[in-house]
């Protein structure tokens, strides 16, 4: 990979976003050199197409409303009969009760099962009595402990080394991405949230 790697770094440093969409999952090492870019990492199958779609949707701000029904159906049969969410469970951290309350709503229509937290103390006693949570969506600025030490206090669980954490940002400052990954969260949205892209990104990181 270091061909590669070159022209990565070279990207990095131009700010330019990148899907990388590999036959064969990467080596450890090559893993985590990939985890500390901005970048996404779609491993193809049967159904990278649809993962793939949905991750350009999320990048180009597409609403998917806008989009014409015959188009739509191709897209769903390209994504396959079934959801990626279909069934599975998220837990939402965020103190503000008027956000808890905006999401768990945007999700009504999917299948998703949804769990609430209003602080990141709560949050570690679900995620210790619940085993089955699948990812996790969690409010960074939160008081007494924010979304970067949940985070943290979440990976030192080991059986929640890979679950998928979305940290959610009040604005994009720059280096956001960077910190956010740094304390430990799989990727990040920014608010107000579009309910298109984040059940796109939940997508992505749910195929993982």
């Amino acid at each position: 990979m270091p061909d590669a790697k070159i022209l990565l770094d070279h990207l990095k440093q131009a700010s330019t976003t990148v899907i990388l969409h590999s036959e064969i999952d990467p080596a450890q090492d090559e893993l985590i050199y990939l985890k500390r870019l901005p970048h996404n990492l779609i491993t193809k199958s049967s159904n990278s197409d649809g993962n793939l779609l949905d991750e350009l949707f999320m990048l180009l701000h597409v609403n998917t409303k806008s989009i014409p029904q015959d188009k739509m159906e191709l897209i769903q049969n390209t994504r396959g009969g079934n959801d990626i969410i279909d069934g599975k469970k998220v837990l939402i951290v965020d103190d503000d009760v008027r956000n808890l309350f905006a999401l768990t709503a945007a999700f009504e229509s999917s299948k998703l099962e949804v769990t609430t937290a209003d602080s990141g103390r709560e949050a570690l006693e679900i995620l210790n009595k619940q085993k089955d949570i699948d990812i996790v969506l969690i409010d960074i600025m939160m008081p007494e402990m924010d979304g970067y030490e949940t985070i943290q206090w979440i990976r030192k669980e080991h059986r929640n080394k890979q679950l998928p954490i979305i940290a959610v940002t009040a604005k994009a400052m720059t280096g956001d991405r960077q910190k956010c990954i740094a304390s430990g969260a799989s990727d990040y949205i920014t608010k107000p949230v579009k309910t298109d892209q984040l059940l796109s990104l939940m997508r992505v990181w749910l195929y993982q």
